[in-house]
């Protein structure tokens, strides 16, 4: 293998991939990216074996060739070099490659790239296409509500339904649950339903920043694998294999109290109250009170600890209903806050041991449901 590229296009695919290349794992070679010829380019590949990248990088090849190098020192000097053109070489003993960019130049040691293990290809499944910033906006809803633990596998992933002409992805944790409904680019002739890792999720949203043209998503017949394909970039992840919970059940279809508050508002004093309720149980407590005689109603923020102190903000609201209270997770309550764009934000309450309803005014796009925490008032 015989190739030059310039400096700056190598850095951004290593970047790229470095995304799936293994950090603690059994296998050492997965610490390595594949470097290989494709036609008149660099392609480079990442996997973890659960999520494997792919990406090309203009280059000019005078031979073909293939080899994996260690990605965190490749990457490393790569970084280092001036923006200029990279000369890569493949040598047979030690196998490895030898870089020189100006006046700089390295030997790194690798392996065979018969070593490397093979990285999937989906040939055939059923495809949807979505644009890049809907996904993006939609994975951004929802993806942190999924479950970190690893306890209920199924949980630790995002559910995707796609059928006729929108999607659907669902995260929930046990503890609170975030659904965001989007259009698709075209309408889809089969139904796909699939239960996506949130880590494959959370990378692509990195990689929706710069992507103009749709995003195909190709799910095999088997339902086993996922392909994702940007603009020269891959992405296949394994699957996750289970039964998602039936999350419509449990949105609740009515309320007692709904309270319409500006965003800002309700989210800077929500961040206030979890600066005082971090030493006091991570909980904030909300009061709804409606307006009389004409007035316009309020919404309570509080929250306390006993070593501390306290803290108190008020904002207005429109209610419809009841007094109500309920209390939530700080952090709960301010990471679907952040999510959210600018506007009105509507709360939707039962009773105080009930879950509460989170959801943008004027759009039926996206719902939040959290879990309430048993407080004494």
């Amino acid at each position: 293998m015989r190739l030059s590229c310039l400096q700056e296009n190598l850095s951004r695919g290593l970047a790229l991939v470095g995304r799936a290349v293994a950090t603690r794992t059994t296998l050492p070679i997965t610490q390595h990216v594949l470097m290989e010829t494709d036609q008149s380019r660099l392609k480079l590949s990442a996997t973890n074996l659960e999520l494997a990248i792919t990406t090309w990088v203009g280059a000019k090849v005078e031979q073909e060739g293939a080899v994996t190098i260690p990605a965190r020192l490749l990457t490393d000097f790569v970084n280092s070099l001036p923006n200029e053109r990279v000369d890569v070489e493949l040598t047979p003993r030690p196998i490895g490659v030898h870089l020189q960019c100006a006046r700089f130049e390295a030997h790194i040691n690798g392996a065979d790239a018969e070593e490397f293990p093979p990285i999937p290809t989906v040939q055939e499944g059923i495809t949807a296409r979505i644009d890049p910033q809907v996904l993006r906006t939609a994975i951004s809803r929802v993806v942190f509500a999924a479950a970190t633990e690893e306890t209920r596998p199924v949980l630790t992933g995002v559910k995707v339904e796609i059928s006729g002409q929108r999607f659907t992805l669902a995260g929930a944790d046990g503890f609170r649950l975030a659904v965001y409904r989007g259009p698709l680019v075209e309408p889809v002739t089969e139904e796909i339903h699939a239960i996506v890792p949130a880590r494959t999720l959370s990378e692509l949203q990195r990689l929706l920043v710069d992507q103009e043209e749709p995003v195909e998503l190709v799910v095999t017949p088997s339902k086993s694998q996922i392909l994702i394909h940007l603009k020269g970039v891959e992405m296949v992840s394994q699957l996750i294999q289970g039964t998602f919970p039936n999350y419509a059940q449990l949105i609740p279809q009515s309320f007692g109290t709904r309270a319409v508050v500006d965003l800002q508002e309700f989210s800077r004093a929500a961040r206030s109250a979890s600066i005082f309720a971090r030493d006091g149980g991570g909980i904030i407590r909300l009061q709804v009170i409606p307006g009389v005689e004409g007035m316009a109603g309020k919404m309570v923020i509080t929250s306390r600890a006993e070593e501390t102190g306290d803290n108190e903000g008020k904002i207005d609201a429109r209610v419809e209903g009841d007094e109500a209270k309920i209390a939530f997770s700080s952090r709960y309550l301010t990471e679907v806050l952040s999510v959210m764009e600018r506007g009105e934000v509507a709360l939707e309450t039962t009773t105080p041991s009930s879950p509460g309803v989170i959801k943008p005014v004027g759009g039926e796009d996206y719902v939040h449901v959290v879990m309430p925490m048993f407080v004494q008032w």
